[in-house]
């Protein structure tokens, strides 16, 4: 009988241990950014495409397809590759899908070889939040939405310069919206 009590609370306790080193750590927990994302020009101040933010799951599962919510609202991944945008060339600009605001412009969209679209910086540093994402066994900085917490990806330190980052999104998260008078 003791060695099952002993057996149970070590599973417990290994339980435990992986829950806390694979949580995600909440904006809302007054936790703060890592870094501030270099800024490249204006924000979204009197920005027609933004949208409301919805309230809760079932709003936002109207709005957006099944992938965009997988992938903006519960943080998962597209696969590498399959995603609209990782081999898009078009001038113009990367929204948010969820609310609008602009996250990227296509001059800083590179090809990083990795089968999602990558970008070397955001349009504003305001647009975006970096947050730790401890999930097992490591630690990477998620990206999300300034404005409505939506997941978008992740940033690394293996960028071109001149910033030496790379902004690896989802294209899920994403709407691109193709820059007037650029035609192609």
């Amino acid at each position: 009988m003791l060695k099952r009590v002993v057996v149970f609370v070590a599973v417990v306790g290994a339980v435990l241990v992986v829950r806390a080193f694979s949580g995600r750590q909440s904006r809302d927990e007054s936790t703060p950014p890592l870094r501030k994302a270099p800024a490249m020009n204006a924000s979204n101040e009197s920005d027609p495409g933004l949208l409301s933010i919805a309230k809760d799951d079932a709003e936002w599962q109207k709005r957006l397809t099944p992938e965009q919510f997988k992938v903006a609202r519960k943080k998962g991944t597209e696969q590498a590759f399959t995603g609209t945008y990782w081999d898009n060339h078009e001038p113009g600009v990367y929204r948010c899908v969820c609310c609008g605001q602009k996250l990227f412009d296509a001059d800083t969209k590179f090809d990083s070889g990795t089968g999602w679209p990558s970008f070397f910086q955001p349009i504003s540093s305001d647009n975006v939040g970096e947050v730790a994402d401890r999930g097992l066994f490591t630690t990477r900085t998620e990206v999300v939405c300034s404005r409505c917490d939506a997941h978008l990806g992740h940033v690394f330190e293996d960028g071109p310069k001149p910033t030496g980052l790379r902004y690896c999104m989802n294209s899920a998260a994403l709407k691109f919206e193709k820059r007037a008078g650029d035609a192609k």
